[in-house]
């Protein structure tokens, strides 16, 4: 079978993109799809194939099949919808950095994001968004790292960094659009050391 490679390129002006590197102390960081679609895959599979950690989530009451079917169909969902509106809409409401939340997990893309900027700032993530019942298969039945932040995402959302006042407006607007909501997980903070970080205190929203 053969590989075939291949890739886009475009010609915009000034003032139509988002630079990568302009996140401000005081930004806020915006998370535009819920995370946990490799555990909700892996649910899935292990399921369909009746496998040894299917049998533990059952026995230990950690999922119903009800439970791990509408995991599933919230993952494909994410899955399937573009970030083209959530793109969009940073430029109207003058977010300052962005970036995408795929195989890193969000630590690692936020910790990327962090070293590519302009200012020495660091970013602290108070809030994770997780497909509901991700975090009980994460802590009881296999550690894919979804609430440490490594935990590798499948077309998962956008992060950005975004004025405090203009966060607001931004997710509703999404929200009108896409039908789904985006969330406040976090801030940016002034960081000689650029360093990406979960909070301590995390909260843990399942969506």
């Amino acid at each position: 079978w053969p590989i075939i490679g291949g890739v886009a390129t475009s010609v915009v002006a000034e003032g139509e993109f988002i630079h990568s590197d302009g996140a401000q102390v005081g930004d806020v960081l915006v998370l535009t799809k819920p995370l946990g679609t490799q555990v909700a895959v892996n649910v899935h599979q292990w399921r369909r194939e009746q496998d040894k950690l299917w049998t533990q989530c059952q026995e230990e009451s950690v999922l119903t099949t009800e439970v791990a079917e509408n995991m599933m169909h919230e993952a494909v969902c994410s899955m399937a919808r573009l970030n083209r509106n959530a793109g969009r809409l940073m430029v109207k409401h003058g977010a300052h950095a962005c970036t995408d939340v795929t195989g890193f997990g969000i630590l690692g893309h936020a910790q990327n994001l962090v070293e590519n900027q302009v200012q020495e700032v660091g970013m602290e993530l108070d809030t994770l968004p997780c497909i509901a019942g991700t975090p009980a298969v994460n802590q009881t039945v296999f550690n894919f790292s979804l609430l440490t932040g490594y935990s590798a995402e499948t077309s998962g959302g956008l992060l950005l960094s975004i004025p405090q006042d203009k966060a607001e407006a931004y997710c509703k607007e999404l929200e009108e659009l896409d039908g789904s909501p985006s969330w406040i997980i976090g801030r940016v903070t002034k960081d000689p050391h650029r360093k990406a970080k979960i909070m301590d205190n995390v909260k843990i929203i399942e969506v």
